[in-house]
C-alpha cells in the first residue's frame, strides 16, 4: 500500500502527515479531536475501514508529532485549523475532498463544509458541538451540579479530579474500553505539547455552543456516536437534527465506539460511508 509520511508546511505551521492508499482513491481528510490531540489512534482504529481510499491523516498545528508552536492564542483558533485544512490540501494536490472527524475535530469539519465547495461532505465520529453542554457534563461527573457559567463548570469539576479521570467517566462505558485505548495510546509513544489546548481556552473555547449555528446541510453528513459516550450523546441527536443527517448511535459503544463495539461500530461506519456515496471497498476484507 501505498504511504508517504513526512512534514508539510502551510502557513506558520508545519503539519506530521500520513499520506495513505491510492492517490486516484476518494479522498478523505481525517480530523483528530482535542485540542491538542493526534491522529495515532484514529488511524489504528480506522486504517482497516478505509482501504481503497486516499486517506490523509494529520496532527493538527502544534499538535502530536506537529512541530511545536509558542502558546500564543492567536496562533490557536478555530479559523487557523480550517486553513491548514485547505493549504494541507492544495499542498497535497487534492482539489476535492470529503472529511472524517473526531470529537473536537467535528468544529473544524463543520466550518469547512459550510465555508467552502471543495469539501464534499463529513461524516462525523462523537461531535463536540457545544463546549457548554460538555462542561456541565465534567461537571456532573465531578459530582456536582452545573452552573450557567461554563468555565465555572469546568474550574468546579478540575478542582475535583484531574482532566483525565473526569473525561474517562464520560468516554468509556467500561474499563476495558479504557484499557484497550490506553494500551493504543501508550504504544504510540506521542506526547503531544499542552500549548493548544491552554491557548483554545483562553480564546474561550469553553464559551462555543456551535449548535445555534447549524442548518440543514446542502453536502451529504452523517453522525456515527456511542450510546454512552457522555462527551457527545445525546446531544449528537440535536446536532444531526439541524443538520438533517442521519444519525447512527452504537448501543453500549462510548467516544471510540469501533473499540467498545466493533461489529455494531462497523455496520454503522458502513452506512455512513454509504451516506456519502462513497465506495465501500475494504470494509469487509
Amino acid at each position: 500500500m501505498r504511504e508517504e509520511i513526512g512534514y508539510i508546511p502551510v502557513g506558520e505551521a508545519e503539519l506530521y502527515v500520513e499520506d495513505v492508499g491510492p492517490l486516484d482513491g476518494p479522498a478523505l481528510l481525517v480530523l483528530h479531536g482535542g485540542p491538542g490531540g493526534n491522529c495515532y489512534a484514529l488511524r489504528e482504529g480506522l486504517g482497516d475501514y478505509l482501504e481503497g481510499f486516499r486517506v490523509v491523516y494529520f496532527d493538527q498545528r502544534g499538535s502530536g508529532r506537529s512541530l511545536e508552536l509558542p502558546p500564543d492564542p492567536r496562533l490557536f483558533t478555530l479559523d487557523a485549523l480550517v486553513e491548514d485544512a485547505l493549504l494541507l490540501a492544495e499542498a497535497l494536490g487534492i482539489g476535492r475532498f470529503r472529511l472524517l472527524a473526531h470529537g473536537f475535530g467535528a468544529l473544524v469539519a463543520l466550518e469547512l463544509l459550510r465555508r467552502f465547495p471543495q469539501v464534499e461532505g463529513a461524516i462525523l465520529l462523537g461531535p463536540w458541538v457545544s463546549f457548554p453542554w460538555l462542561a456541565a457534563r465534567l461537571a456532573e461527573a465531578a459530582g456536582l451540579h452545573p452552573l450557567p457559567d461554563p468555565e465555572e463548570n469546568l474550574r468546579a469539576a478540575l478542582e475535583r479530579a484531574e482532566p483525565k479521570a473526569l473525561f474517562d467517566r464520560l468516554m468509556f462505558p467500561n474499563p476495558r474500553g479504557r484499557l484497550a485505548y490506553e494500551w493504543v495510546v501508550e504504544g504510540s509513544g506521542i506526547v503531544g505539547p499542552e500549548a493548544p489546548a491552554s491557548a483554545f481556552l483562553q480564546n474561550g473555547l469553553w464559551r462555543l455552543d456551535y449548535t445555534p449555528y447549524l442548518s440543514p446541510s446542502r453536502k451529504p453528513v452523517a453522525l456515527v456516536v456511542g450510546e454512552r459516550d457522555g462527551t457527545s450523546y445525546p446531544h449528537a441527536e440535536e446536532v444531526a437534527e439541524r443538520l438533517r443527517a442521519p444519525i447512527h448511535v452504537v448501543p453500549g459503544a462510548g467516544h471510540f465506539p469501533w473499540i467498545d463495539q466493533p461489529e455494531a461500530f462497523e455496520r454503522a461506519f458502513l452506512e455512513a460511508l454509504s451516506a456519502l456515496s462513497l465506495p465501500q471497498q475494504g470494509l469487509w476484507g
